[in-house]
């Protein structure tokens, strides 16, 4: 399930005085079709773009579906003699546990379905029929695969993969533990809105990201701010990401529901998940609670306090609305 980029990184002006001025160091570039950004308090020097690069190209190797010859994209073409590395296992590990939590809404095995309505790296299906989408379901559910011997066990050879519900988040993780094992204490990665944040900004302060306002007609503005402390936070949204029935005009939306085979009818518009785990893991429960939509989702996060959530949802006159659990504070933008 493809990811929406609607949050923006807020860039503070450093302090005036020169004696609490701090210059941070700026990588930038491009991964996983999108952008990276990393900012962050090198003050030898030691980390450079190609090792960046470096950390990208053995997560393309391992998880990306859109190269030909990566692990996964082998294995989804019923390559049986893949042995996964580590990156792979840990992904596959963290989506087991996320799956099982969220009753499935979370399934990295919707690919197939994923594809079949045009929103993934294979071909799609043509005026699919409801026969189609029972015989693609068949294909679908997480529990029907387990790791062996770093072997995948699929139980079914036609069953697709696909993490990038969750890849990007890791890769986050991955080059923030890099950087924290080259003793980077304050730092902000972020690839294509999945920003993983650890110690002060160049103004000594926690840093600070925006959440955008779900604006349809093409603008954009602040919805708020969210301060992260030592924190992950990744958001998921439907209201860019769609296909237009040719025949029927009608809008559909790219978070493909895992029980039905359909794509979601929600009115939740983008949930934004923040805590002090993993970003791959706030990743997947972002993208499960737009499978879940609004109601299951406040009940999931009534259970997990540890999660922080920032909800934005159409009401019945189809004015926006927000939901924001009780333990995130906002700042007022």
């Amino acid at each position: 399930m493809k990811k929406v980029f609607i949050i923006i990184l807020i860039f503070l002006v450093y302090s005036c005085e020169k004696k609490s001025q701090k210059v941070y160091q700026q990588l930038e570039g491009l991964a996983f079709g999108t952008s990276f950004h990393i900012t962050m308090d090198d003050g030898e020097n030691q980390i450079s773009e190609a090792d960046i690069d470096s950390l990208i190209h053995a997560m393309n190797r391992s998880l990306s579906t859109y190269i030909p010859n990566s692990d996964i994209s082998r294995i989804n073409n019923g390559d049986t003699t893949v042995i996964v590395d580590e990156l792979f296992k840990e992904v596959f590990e963290k989506s087991a546990r996320i799956y099982k939590e969220s009753e499935g809404a979370f399934d990295p095995t919707i690919g197939t379905l994923v594809n079949a309505w045009g929103f993934g790296p294979a071909d799609r299906i043509e005026n699919m029929e409801q026969k189609d989408i029972d015989s693609l379901l068949v294909f679908v559910g997480f529990q029907k695969l387990k790791l062996e011997n770093s072997k995948l066990i699929k139980m079914y050879p036609e069953m697709f993969l696909d993490f990038n519900a969750n890849a990007k988040g890791y890769a986050v993780d991955v080059i923030g533990r890099f950087l924290e094992q080259k003793g980077v204490v304050n730092y902000l990665v972020e690839i294509g809105g999945e920003i993983r944040a650890r110690g002060k900004n160049a103004k000594r302060q926690i840093w600070r990201v925006a959440i955008e306002k779900p604006n349809f007609d093409g603008s954009r503005s602040f919805q708020t701010i969210i301060v992260l402390n030592n924190e992950a936070i990744a958001t998921s949204g439907n209201y860019r990401k769609f296909k237009i029935d040719t025949s029927t005009g009608e809008k559909y939306a790219h978070t493909i529901d895992t029980k039905t085979g359909y794509p979601s009818k929600s009115n939740l518009l983008s949930a934004s998940v923040i805590g002090d785990i993993d970003c791959a893991d706030v990743d997947a429960y972002a993208t499960a609670f737009m499978a879940m939509g609004l109601e299951k989702t406040k009940a999931f996060l009534d259970h997990h306090k540890d999660l922080k959530a920032f909800l934005i949802y159409g009401d019945e006159n189809g004015d926006l609305q927000t939901y924001t659990t009780s333990n995130l504070n906002l700042e007022e933008n």
